[in-house]
């Protein structure tokens, strides 16, 4: 049946059965007869034949992303059986954010390549969302909403931010007591979205404070240092600001907020740190072992949240 699959795939890809025949160097007619056996057993006719071009019917419409499913459902399964049974090898490419791979995955991966001496890796950084299939990417780290797609997301770690401001900017500025108190102090902001990322659980019907600052920047870095050096409030991940805050440069302004936040983190709709990979690609068991690694880093409670 799987061969008969493939057949169909093949004739609608190369758009004859002629074509589909020369991609494996077989006879014309044994391409027709899976195809036709194919046909037989689901009861429908998937393709509309003519002398002069080859056409899907409605029911092969319907029946072609299934195909594309189960055959690379199963390209999947035999890559993962082959890799079981041998020590992982090979070229694993992975994408990140810049900032949070310096932070949070570059200190995992000599432990992880030690652990795995035979895979190769290839490291993109790049802050914007890559395409994998483009890119020819295994793993991408994704940080934020997961918009529905067809690859498969693994949840690495909630995503919270953290209101935060020096303590020099607090005795000169005095501490807000309440999220609402930062309309009347300087934010440090993203420039194409100043309000965007300043919303608290049960405040302003959960829409974002309209905040202002005179400090702005599209880089996460810099308003992390600005914070540090006094200009005002940043409302930054986590993960970011976590040392930060633990050395005592800067105060978490609101953790009653961000407790309320990490409860509301544990549904599948909130934001979140995600891996997420291609379904069908044929690097997928060292793609889980290397998610499986960083979630171990990480740990079910991120080391930077506890």
């Amino acid at each position: 049946m799987l061969d008969n699959i493939q057949a169909f795939l093949d004739v609608h890809k190369a758009g004859t059965f002629s074509a589909a025949a020369k991609l494996h160097n077989v006879a014309v007619s044994s391409v027709s007869r899976q195809v036709d056996a194919l046909e037989q057993s689901l009861g429908v006719a998937l393709f509309q034949r003519s002398s002069r071009r080859l056409l899907l019917t409605d029911a092969g419409e319907q029946f072609l992303p299934r195909a594309q499913l189960i055959v690379s459902e199963m390209v999947d399964a035999k890559a993962a059986l082959l890799d079981a049974q041998a020590e992982p090898r090979g070229l694993l490419s992975v994408t990140a954010p810049s900032v949070f791979w310096r932070m949070h995955i570059a200190p995992t991966v000599a432990s992880f390549m030690q652990q795995y001496p035979l895979i190769e890796l290839d490291l993109q950084l790049s802050d914007h969302w890559v395409d994998l299939a483009a890119q020819r990417a295994d793993v991408a780290i994704r940080i934020g909403a997961l918009p529905d797609s067809d690859l498969l997301a693994t949840r690495l770690a909630p995503m919270l931010r953290v209101a935060c401001a020096s303590p020099a900017y607090l005795q000169a500025h005095g501490r807000p007591a309440k999220p609402e108190d930062l309309l009347q102090h300087s934010c440090l902001c993203l420039p194409s979205s100043p309000s965007g990322l300043w919303t608290f659980p049960g405040v302003n019907q959960g829409k974002p404070l309209a905040v202002q600052g005179r400090f702005r920047s599209g880089d996460v870095d810099s308003l992390l240092e600005a914070a540090a050096a006094g200009l005002g409030v940043a409302h930054l991940a986590s993960w970011l600001v976590y040392k930060k805050v633990a050395a005592g440069e800067l105060v978490n302004l609101f953790p009653d907020s961000v407790a309320a936040a990490a409860a509301a983190a544990s549904t599948s709709q909130a934001p979140a740190i995600h891996a997420v990979r291609l379904k069908g690609r044929s690097h997928s068991a060292k793609a889980q072992l290397f998610i499986s690694h960083l979630k171990e880093a990480f740990g079910s409670l991120p080391y930077w949240d506890r």
